[in-house]
């Protein structure tokens, strides 16, 4: 089974909800890793572009928020993670998925890595959504 059957069978999610909502996730982690990090997920998760081009853009004001957390955590603040979250969250109220969804589709993504790329894959993109 892959990823985005895995995410609509467990959360009852429509398929555009579930590869919108994982593209946001590998999207945010394609952002904060390096072009070789991201690729050694890339190269375990068959669709990852797919994924991250059906993305939903997430602007606005969580985007600029998004922009303040990072510069805040430049500063030495974990105001990064509120802006990430932001972010995130705002991605998913576009698919029409509250905020709450966010954090029932990390495990499930985080597993889904993990059985494709072994525990060293997982630990970069659970590193890139802290």
């Amino acid at each position: 089974m892959d990823l985005i059957q895995t995410l609509v069978a467990q959360l009852g999610v429509s398929d555009a909800q579930a590869k919108g909502g994982a593209g946001l996730l590998f999207k945010m982690a394609k952002e904060k890793l390096g072009a070789g990090d991201f690729a050694k997920i890339a190269g375990a998760v068959p669709g990852v572009g797919d994924m991250v081009s059906s993305a939903p853009e997430s602007g606005g004001a969580a985007g600029a928020l998004g922009g303040l957390g990072g510069l805040m955590s430049s500063m030495g603040g974990s105001v990064g993670q509120l802006g990430s979250l932001a972010s995130l969250t705002s991605g998913f109220k576009s698919l029409n998925l509250d905020a709450a969804m966010v954090s029932n589709f990390m495990p499930i993504v985080l597993s889904f890595v993990q059985s494709k790329g072994g525990d060293g894959v997982k630990s970069l993109l659970e590193k890139a959504l802290k």
